[in-house]
């Protein structure tokens, strides 16, 4: 909070942060955006990530990561470019690739292929050893349905793997994995994670505005939510703190 009112608002946790985290989906900012970004939202962004594989076409890359990182954030590249490492049995060649990107933050998912389930975990251990690992869990397909049951213990499994983070996938569109096709939470997908999972372990994929309300009616100012928009970083946080009409009523106090 940047500046002093003469009332009170939510209590918000403040970076360094496991609860209340913002992730910013960038989808190609040029380092003049980027700095932009930061110069006005910054103190409010935890992660970045760079969006499936648009950085391999992204003009001073490594430019770019060296500021976030400056800034505090972690950024990281998007899991659908691990998995194109992957299906082509690149691994290492992986490693390689975010070693010399200077990248200790990585994401581990197999949304876009099939992948055994004991076989991401084990790249998840691998990479923990020298990195901060988030994964996942999720599939980018439309229609294809994860029984409840089975997202629960893939979220406990990556994170005894080594996951400080599960992504509970709900692509840039926001209308599969824990969203229903219209862009409904999945409500009883929801509360069943949740019975099991810490909520502070999981970032939930919330790109539409609708979405990020609901979670915050639901579970507080201090969710833990991903694929925001660069444009939006300033009005989530509005969100979060009851002064934008959507949440206004929410925090009021008696």
């Amino acid at each position: 909070m940047l500046i002093e009112l003469p009332f009170e608002l939510p209590d918000r946790t403040i970076k360094p942060r496991e609860n209340g985290i913002t992730m910013v989906m960038d989808k190609g900012l040029s380092v003049r955006e980027a700095e932009d970004m930061i110069n006005t939202s910054g103190h409010l962004i935890d992660f970045v990530k760079l969006g499936f594989g648009t950085s391999l076409f992204t003009n001073k890359l490594k430019e770019k990561i060296q500021f976030y990182q400056a800034n505090n954030i972690k950024v990281y590249l998007g899991g659908t470019l691990f998995e194109a490492f992957i299906i082509r049995n690149k691994f290492d060649d992986y490693r390689k690739f975010i070693k010399k990107l200077n990248i200790n933050t990585v994401e581990v998912s197999d949304g876009s292929m099939e992948m055994k389930h004991d076989v991401k975990c084990e790249y998840i251990s691998k990479l923990a050893t020298e990195n901060t690992v988030i994964s996942e869990v999720g599939s980018k397909e439309a229609g294809l349905i994860i029984a409840p049951g089975r997202w629960v213990k893939m979220m406990q499994s990556e994170l005894q793997a080594g996951s400080v983070k599960v992504i509970a996938e709900a692509r840039e569109s926001g209308n599969v994995g824990i969203y229903r096709p219209n862009g409904n939470a999945h409500v009883a997908l929801i509360n069943k994670i949740l019975a099991v999972v810490p909520i502070e372990k999981i970032i939930w994929e919330a790109p539409l505005k609708s979405q990020q309300v609901w979670f915050i009616k639901h579970f507080g100012t201090n969710i833990n939510l991903g694929n925001i928009a660069p444009n939006e970083v300033i009005a989530i946080e509005t969100l979060r703190m009851g002064l934008r009409g959507d949440t206004f009523h929410q925090f009021l106090t008696q």
